[in-house]
């Protein structure tokens, strides 16, 4: 007998919503692999980073959170960011080619950790802040005119640890957005970064800046924790 359209809805089509844009998410990065795909690079980052936002606002606003949806988004984020990196390292070549690689190895040991949720501890910059800071090391350098092999080599070192530490950032400023309007101020202003060189800068230096202070601060916690705890032992 013909399952009913609606039952086909509840139970195939409104769970998948979440997962459908967690896949929409990384199939246009295709377009990097043309001859020309360099050129799609600023577009994609950003399109990527939207989707992979939109993903989980929707699996919260449809309550369709599952562990197999957090697992297609963590394999979705390798697969693309991955991708992403290598294609600026592979087009800068050298030393840049060679760091990206790291920053790709660290990538996949951070996704493949939060895999099993008895690990996923939640530490750790998201692979997501890479791609932003990529982002804007390309776009500054391309305002400044200046070559921009030795910030990328620096942003890749830099989040090739952070991504594994074994502490959190806290003050991340995408974490710290934890309602959708927000989510959407965090993307509206990659948006007007890449659009409008006049403020490209000053939204720059936010991410950098709370970037950095998370590490140090976070990093200046953990170690006093520990040896506190070693004290105590």
């Amino acid at each position: 007998m013909r399952e009913p359209q609606g039952n086909f809805y509840r139970r195939f089509i409104h769970p998948n919503w979440a997962n459908a844009v967690s896949i929409l998410g990384v199939l246009p990065l295709a377009l990097l692999f043309l001859e020309d795909g360099y050129r799609y690079l600023f577009p994609l980052i950003i399109f990527n980073n939207v989707m992979d936002d939109l993903d989980g606002v929707l699996a919260t606003k449809l309550n369709i959170r599952s562990r197999f949806g957090a697992n297609l988004d963590n394999v979705c984020d390798a697969v693309a960011h991955v991708a992403l990196v290598l294609v600026v390292g592979a087009h800068s070549g050298g030393l840049v080619l060679m760091v990206s690689m790291v920053a790709a190895a660290s990538i996949i040991l951070r996704v493949t950790s939060r895999l099993n949720p008895d690990t996923a501890t939640g530490c750790g910059s998201p692979t997501n802040e890479l791609m932003r800071h990529m982002l804007f090391v390309l776009l500054l350098t391309q305002i400044f005119e200046v070559d921009p092999g030795f910030y990328l080599v620096l942003t890749f070192v830099l989040h090739s640890l952070t991504m594994i530490v074994p502490f959190k950032l806290t003050v991340l400023v995408r974490g710290l957005a934890k309602t959708a309007v927000a989510v959407t101020f965090v993307n509206v202003a990659l948006v007007a970064a890449w659009l409008m060189p006049t403020v490209t800068l000053p939204i720059a230096a936010v991410f950098f800046a709370t970037y950095l202070y998370s590490f140090i601060v976070g990093g200046g916690q953990w170690l006093r924790d520990r040896r506190n705890k070693s004290l105590r032992q």
